[in-house]
């Protein structure tokens, strides 16, 4: 068995999130001793310490635009050197044999098992594609500094294989996956959690999208394509699930704008991020996925397929290994508000479309996306290491 340090970027719970909560805690139920360093407390930190997972909170070593100021530069080494002050003193005189470190995002782990020698993943959850300077960096980062070199997805490995093919060697892909252990709700229950939190009816017909309100998730091409769509069916509703991310807040107040631009204040609702996420799944009717930039994966289209939901998804990244179209949902032209507005209506205007693509989805998410096989992936490459 393994004593294993895995490096997150955050302690909230999306996507990434979930896949360093669902990825640890199995194993840890597998016997490896898992340490999670994490930057601060908040909703994954409660999970896994329910768990009896060993937290550290020290600073990661974040990858953002305000990290290349001359005053940020230069703070780094005080940053690595008291992260790893930290680490060491959680430690005791516990030997890792592997660092995982979970997304580009963080570098912490990249420095720690380098300079002390120890066998490094790295975990790949992105494609970064601006800016220029940072999409070419990272793969030789990568390169460098990783014995093993994890995507999420096929369209993930590609990209950074294709900025650095020197990679290749290093790359293996392991598709997400979880398993859900909800209990499924009554159908009062559903129509009542409808009602209170969507003020939508039995009859209405909700879509869902279930992200960070960010630059490229297409919160505004939901909107655009909604507006045409709502005055042939005015009898669905458009819910937005989610939180800016930090210091992002005006993403929120354009998707306000638009909302009241659109007169759509009383056909979309925006929730914050929802402890009850499983309930709003089952809730729903359907859920889309418009980024306007290719997902590395896209684990809210399993969600929703594990929940009997047909997706409708940008036709680009990671969503072409898990939405198949006409089987378990739609694929549309990215950034295409009229394709986006057409499958809307195609589902919207045929219950028994959606339940069949909903209940082939459930079918697929089991089959191809369970967390069993995910982490009998990752035990195979630690025991490699």
């Amino acid at each position: 068995m393994k004593n294993i340090l895995f490096v997150h970027q955050s302690a909230e719970l999306y996507g990434s999130d979930k896949m360093a909560l669902f990825l640890v805690t199995a194993m840890s139920k597998r016997n490896h001793t898992v340490f999670v360093v994490l930057p601060s407390k908040g909703p994954l930190f409660d999970k896994l310490e329910k768990e009896n997972i060993t937290i550290i909170i020290a600073p990661v070593i974040k990858i953002a635009r305000n990290m290349f100021t001359l005053k940020n530069i230069f703070s780094i080494p005080f940053q690595i050197f008291n992260s790893f002050k930290i680490i060491k003193k959680q430690l005791g005189d516990t030997k890792i044999d592997i660092v995982h470190s979970n997304t580009l995002a963080v570098l912490i782990g990249a420095f720690y098992a380098k300079w002390f020698g120890i066998k490094h993943l790295w975990h790949v959850h992105e494609i970064i594609e601006h800016p220029k300077f940072i999409s070419d960096l990272f793969p030789k980062l990568v390169t460098f500094f990783s014995d093993v070199v994890v995507f999420n997805s096929k369209a993930t490995q590609d990209f950074m294989i294709h900025k650095y093919p020197k990679l290749q060697p290093k790359a293996r892909v392991v598709l997400n996956g979880f398993d859900s252990n909800h209990i499924e709700s009554s159908k009062d229950t559903i129509n009542e959690f409808r009602k209170r939190v969507f003020n939508a009816n039995s009859d209405e017909v909700v879509i869902a999208l279930v992200g960070r309100i960010s630059r490229w998730k297409g919160h505004q091409l939901a909107l655009d394509a909604f507006s045409k769509v709502v005055r042939n069916y005015p009898q669905c509703k458009l819910v937005f699930v989610g939180d800016t991310p930090p210091n992002q807040e005006n993403f929120l107040i354009m998707v306000e704008q638009k909302i009241a631009e659109y007169q759509l204040k009383d056909k979309v609702v925006l929730i914050p991020f929802h402890n009850e996420i499983n309930t709003i799944w089952e809730s729903i009717d359907i859920a889309i996925v418009p980024s306007t930039e290719p997902e590395p994966f896209g684990l809210v289209a399993i969600e929703a397929m594990q929940a009997s939901k047909p997706v409708i998804a940008a036709n680009h990244g990671g969503l072409v290994e898990i939405v198949i179209p006409e089987v378990t949902g739609i694929l549309f032209e990215p950034n295409n508000q009229e394709a986006l507005a057409h499958a809307l209506e195609e589902l919207i205007g045929d219950s028994e479309k959606r339940n069949r693509l909903g209940k082939n989805g459930s079918q697929r998410a089991k089959e191809y996306f369970s967390l069993q096989t995910h982490s009998d992936n990752f035990e195979k490459i630690y025991q490699t290491l």
